[in-house]
C-alpha cells in the first residue's frame, strides 16, 4: 500500500496492483479512488486452474477500473466484461500475428515478452502499431514460477494453504544462489512461487530509442521496496521521460540498477 501512495504522490495516471492477498484488492481500489487523475488496474494470477474462477470474481468484486490479464483463462473470463484489459508479458506477445490475434480479443494493450531483447522490440514496433505495447523498463526479473510452494515446504508441516498455517503471510523468504546473492521468493493467490532477482534492471538506456519508435506507454514495477526508494525510482524515470535530463546511465548509477532489458544476453546493444 506505501508504494500505492508513492505513485499516487508521484502523479501515475495508471498503477497495476497484484497481491498475493486478493482480499486486500478492495482496499487498494478504495485508496485510489480517493484520488482523482489515476485508474487502478488489478492482476490475475499467472496461471489459473480448473476450480479457481473464484479468484476472478474477488476481482469482479473489488470494482477496479481494469484487469492485468495474465493467462488466457482470464481473458475468457473477463472478455464481455466493460472492465478495461491489459495483456500482461505472461502472454509472451513477442511477434506481429500474437499481437493482432490478442488485440482482436478486446485487450486495450498488450505489455512486450520479455524475451526480447532491445532490437527484437524495435523490430516489433516496426511491424505492429506501437500504441498496441506498454514496455516494462524497470523491474525485478521474475526468474522462474513453480507450482511448488517453498513457504510450506521449508516453513510449516503442511503441504498448500489448507494445512501449512499460511507462512508466506508473515515470513520474507529468499533463496540464496552459488555466488551469495539472495533472490527474493514471492507465493501468489494460489500458493505459486515466483522467484525474482534480487536486483533491479533497468532498459533506461533504451528508453528514448522507444520513444522514438512511438511508445508512449511505460511500466516501472516494484517488488520490496518502501515508499521513499519508490518515490526516488519514479522520479528518476520521469526526469528521463520528460527530457529534464538525458544522462541514462547516472540514473542507472543512482538507482543501482542492472543495465539490461528483458532476459537475454542480446539486451545489451541496440543494432543499427
Amino acid at each position: 500500500m506505501d508504494q500505492i501512495r508513492a505513485a499516487l504522490d508521484a502523479g501515475c495516471d495508471s498503477i497495476y496492483v497484484d497481491f498475493e492477498d486478493t482480499r486486500r484488492y478492495a482496499d487498494a481500489v478504495l485508496l485510489v479512488r480517493n484520488r482523482e487523475g489515476c485508474t487502478i488496474y488489478l492482476a490475475t494470477s499467472r496461471i489459473q486452474k480448473a476450480g479457481e474462477q473464484g479468484f476472478f470474481k474477488v476481482i469482479e468484486n473489488a470494482k477496479p477500473d481494469g484487469v492485468l490479464i495474465r493467462n488466457l483463462g482470464a481473458l475468457d473470463y473477463f472478455r464481455n466484461s466493460a472492465l478495461g484489459k491489459i495483456g500482461d508479458f505472461s502472454l509472451n506477445v513477442a511477434n506481429p500475428l500474437t499481437a493482432d490475434l490478442l488485440m482482436r480479443e478486446g485487450l486495450e494493450r498488450l505489455t512486450v515478452s520479455y524475451d526480447l531483447n532491445a532490437q527484437q522490440v524495435l523490430d516489433l514496433l516496426r511491424a505492429a502499431p506501437p500504441e498496441w505495447f506498454e514496455l516494462t523498463i524497470h523491474q525485478h526479473m521474475p526468474m522462474f514460477h513453480m507450482d511448488h510452494c517453498v513457504f510450506a515446504a521449508f516453513l510449516s508441516n503442511g503441504t498448500d494453504a489448507t494445512n501449512c498455517g499460511r507462512p508466506c503471510d508473515v515470513h520474507n523468504l529468499k533463496l540464496r544462489d552459488r555466488l551469495g546473492i539472495e533472490h527474493p521468493v514471492k507465493a501468489d493467490v494460489g500458493c505459486r512461487n515466483t522467484v525474482f532477482h534480487a536486483r533491479a534492471q533497468s532498459g533506461a538506456e533504451f528508453l528514448q530509442s522507444f520513444m522514438r519508435a512511438g511508445v508512449c506507454v511505460f511500466r516501472v514495477e516494484f517488488l520490496e521496496e518502501d515508499a521513499a526508494q519508490s518515490k526516488k525510482i519514479l522520479e528518476s524515470y520521469r526526469e528521463l521521460i520528460e527530457g529534464t535530463t538525458h544522462d541514462a546511465r547516472e540514473l542507472m548509477r543512482r538507482l543501482n540498477v542492472v543495465r539490461q532489458l528483458g532476459v537475454t544476453s542480446g539486451t545489451l546493444t541496440v543494432l543499427g
